[in-house]
């Protein structure tokens, strides 16, 4: 299986299985001399560990993560760094009736028909569980990107099935698990999941991602565009079905004049383009957002096949996010520091330093 690196000079390889003894990253390409613990990188994924609300997957994972190389004496070296995060929650047997079946809307079928063989513990490798060491790596990406641009990034939920969730103030997001900006709107998301449980359905989400402080003249036209390589990386993600910069889809019905931001002589008027243009940084916030599907395990029986091609009912049994989206702002963060990391290395190689 090939394809399980992202990035050019930072580059993040991600490996492992849902259940297996344990999933990683070995992150190459990160410059020397960046100071870097264990804490640095528990602290993120500490944010998409599983368990930590009755409105997730209830798989008891720590996700402690351990280096393994390239870090002496507490700074980075220049070498390869090697992240590990064991599974210590799996529970194989939940998946006993999907060895020859396939969950509607999953990858279970296309792993199928693609390598005609494949590990149906979780999903094996197509699990949201792997998203963890993504986690890993951005936390490095996040701590370099600050230490050399002041660049933040964060995220919020936007909105999740038909309840939109407007902005009131970063500092209500990680005061609850949906990483919602109004603490006010909690109480309908908590009882909107409360009942979509007992239904034994799922439902979809919107992540917002805002990249501040990022620096003018990152990108490569005409194949190595930022925004490329932005919606390429989120689509990479788990369930993500669509991506939009700045207004993205919102263009369409917009005019020129309306859609064209301004330059004044202190700064843009606007960000409708969200901070990138020609797929280059503009400085301005770079603003990312996702749409998320409805989680594929649910227990609600629905018609599939088996191997065999006979019509068969699948129910999924175990423990699984309802809503895949409310853990998915630390990933999505995450993936925005990778790729801009890269882009600013790619840019140092090209230009020489800012």
């Amino acid at each position: 299986m090939s394809a399980n690196t992202l990035g050019s000079l930072f580059r993040v390889t991600n490996f492992g299985e849902s259940h297996g003894p344990a999933i990683g990253a070995v992150v190459d390409g990160c410059p020397p001399g960046l100071e870097l613990s264990v804490e640095d990188i528990q602290l993120e994924l500490d944010r998409r560990r599983p368990g930590t609300s009755r409105h997730v997957t209830q798989r008891q994972e720590a996700d402690q993560v351990e280096i393994l190389s390239g870090v002496y004496e507490g700074k980075t070296t220049g070498a390869p760094i090697a992240l590990l995060i064991r599974n210590t929650d799996q529970r194989s047997k939940d998946y006993g009736n999907l060895l020859d079946t396939f969950r509607p809307g999953h990858a279970d079928y296309t792993y199928w028909r693609k390598y005609q063989h494949r590990d149906p513990r979780g999903g094996g490798r197509s699990s949201a569980r792997l998203t963890a060491p993504t986690v890993a790596a951005g936390a490095i990406a996040k701590k370099w990107l600050a230490a050399e641009f002041n660049t933040v990034i964060r995220g919020y939920m936007s909105q999740l099935g038909p309840i939109v969730i407007p902005f009131k103030s970063w500092d209500d997001v990680p005061n609850n698990p949906f990483y919602a900006a109004d603490e006010s709107v909690v109480p309908e998301l908590e009882a909107f999941m409360d009942a979509l449980r007992k239904d034994g359905d799922s439902i979809g989400a919107r992540i917002e991602v805002v990249a501040e402080g990022v620096p003018a003249g990152l990108g490569e036209p005409i194949y190595g565009r930022l925004d490329a390589d932005i919606a390429y990386a989120m689509m990479g993600l788990n369930a993500v079905k669509g991506v939009e910069i700045g207004d993205g889809f919102e263009s369409v019905s917009q005019r020129g004049s309306e859609h064209g931001d301004a330059i004044l002589p202190d700064g843009f008027a606007s960000n409708h383009a969200g901070g990138i243009l020609g797929g280059i940084s503009s400085g301005q916030d770079i603003r990312v957002s996702l749409a998320i599907k409805p989680t594929s395990s649910i227990r609600i029986k629905r018609p599939s096949i088996n191997q065999q091609g006979e019509a068969i009912e699948v129910q999924t049994l175990g423990r699984h996010d309802p809503c895949v989206g409310i853990r998915a702002t630390p990933i999505a963060e995450a993936l925005l520091a990778i790729v801009l990391m890269d882009q600013a290395l790619r840019q140092r190689a090209q230009c020489g330093q800012w």
